[in-house]
């Protein structure tokens, strides 16, 4: 299945997250208890910038990719907004969505990608007192990812157990809780 449409939703949304991250606001706590925004930036850009477009080419992470402190160079938002622009063109091309990324079907790359993508994204948001917003398909495609990956997020500590789904909640909130993620997170 080919959801490139919510990818370059999610990658305009953490783009302009990311923007509006001042240098003041790195050392602050995220909800995901493990990193700072720091660290968290600095995984997002790894992973979802220049990782997103080397799973799509079928090409290997650099040895030192996360361990590199991207938010040493003052343009690094700028820098991630245009690794984004190419990750998300990658995506674009239906070949890359068939086959095997890493011996797992390009689909599931592509979710596991998504999710890195929407719940960090969502995370540093939150972390810095933004909004996280997302098309409602967008959000629907991040549910669905969700609860199609869940229990392996869970088994390798990426989440953790399910929050309490707020009453009325919507996709994005239910993704939210269902990641092991407070939806009314609040530093």
């Amino acid at each position: 299945m080919n959801f490139h449409a919510q990818i370059a939703d999610s990658a305009r949304e953490a783009a302009r997250i990311t923007a509006g991250i001042g240098q003041d606001r790195l050392a602050g706590p995220t909800p995901c208890p493990d990193y700072d925004t720091r660290a968290l930036v600095n995984h997002l850009v790894a992973f979802t910038g220049i990782g997103m477009e080397l799973r799509a080419r079928r090409e290997p992470h650099p040895d030192d990719l996360a361990a590199r402190d991207f938010t040493a160079d003052p343009q690094w938002a700028r820098h991630y907004a245009g690794q984004l622009d190419r990750s998300v063109a990658a995506w674009a091309d239906p070949a890359v969505w068939e086959g095997e990324i890493s011996s797992m079907p390009a689909s599931g790359m592509a979710a596991m990608l998504f999710l890195e993508l929407c719940l960090h994204g969502w995370d540093l948001a939150k972390a810095t007192g933004q909004d996280y917003r997302v098309a409602d398909g967008t959000a629907e495609q991040l549910l669905a990812a969700v609860r199609e990956n869940a229990q392996m997020y869970r088994d390798y500590k990426g989440f953790g157990e399910p929050a309490e789904i707020p009453a009325g909640a919507g996709d994005l909130e239910t993704a939210v809780a269902l990641s092991g993620r407070d939806p009314y997170w609040a530093g």
